[in-house]
């Protein structure tokens, strides 16, 4: 058996991914409370991908990526298949997509939706880091133990669960960075869980080894995990919360008040709320005019 090195240039990469899976998570977590007081399809839609982004391609696959920057095995070079590679990215994002619209997109049965949200999410996590594995490439045979490979499957589809639980009842500032610890804590347990189920048994290739090296990588993934981590924090810090909408508001329906004139109608749908005099709220239909 070759000698396997997880943690290569000490603890600078298992750090750096347990902070890429801290911020992707909290990013993630913000997008849905935003997505859940979203009043128009076309929000809702646009904080579904956000979220699927921050949570699935930044908490998730650049957690992996970074944290594979450290792994080393004895005796032979390792390289990546950009098109295993590329796909194991868009498992990811397309899984936890997937799960945050089951757990978030409907009225009723909560529970059931949150429960088969986090296993296909959960499943695709797990598909994402093997898919990930696949795309490896080095002089010798990857065998893995199976045990450890159902538990971390297992380990994916409880975090994946309950990080959508999380996506439908948090919406603190505090509550959030907690769960986004916690959600750092199960993401980072299930990859290097999945990596000890792996051992390489040396052989002589018969050629270099081809493919990308992780360095090759690292600079075009982590522009675009930058680009991506400014755009969303962008997004959210520009879109207006619940409580700027109902500030809003309440300052057009007292200029109503005091000029006699319609108010303009509030940002993001058909319909919206104006405060009466006593302080209490009530829904007006924009559509009639």
């Amino acid at each position: 058996m070759a000698e396997i090195h997880h943690f290569n240039h000490g603890w600078i990469t298992p750090a750096v991914s347990y902070l890429l899976s801290v911020l992707g998570s909290m990013l993630g977590l913000t997008s849905a409370a935003r997505l859940r007081s979203a009043r128009t399809g076309g929000e809702r839609g646009w904080w579904l991908v956000l979220a699927a982004l921050a949570i699935g391609a930044t908490g998730i696959w650049s957690m992996h990526f970074v944290a594979m920057l450290g792994f080393d095995v004895t005796g032979t070079p390792i390289r990546y298949d950009s098109t295993l590679t590329a796909a194991s990215v868009l498992i990811a994002f397309g899984s936890v997509g997937a799960g945050l619209a089951i757990a978030l997109l409907g009225a009723t049965a909560r529970q059931p939706r949150i429960l088969a949200g986090g296993v296909l999410a959960g499943l695709g996590v797990a598909a994402m880091h093997y898919t990930g594995m696949a795309a490896m490439r080095l002089t010798g045979e990857i065998h893995y133990a199976g045990s450890r490979v159902a538990l971390s499957v297992l380990i994916a589809v409880v975090a994946a669960t309950v990080a959508l639980w999380l996506t439908l009842v948090v919406s603190r500032p505090a509550i959030i960075f907690v769960s986004a610890l916690v959600m750092g804590v199960a993401v980072n347990g299930m990859h290097f869980t999945g990596m000890s189920a792996m051992s390489v048994v040396a052989g002589s290739g018969r050629g270099p080894v081809e493919g990308a090296s992780a360095g090759s990588l690292l600079v075009p993934i982590g522009v675009a995990v930058i680009f991506g981590i400014l755009g969303m924090v962008y997004a959210l810090a520009a879109a207006p919360s619940e409580e700027d909408r109902a500030a809003a508001e309440y300052l057009a329906a007292r200029l109503q008040a005091r000029t006699g004139q319609p108010a303009a109608p509030a940002p993001g749908g058909a319909s919206g709320r104006s405060t009466l005099g006593d302080g209490s709220w009530t829904y007006r239909d924009r559509s009639a005019r």
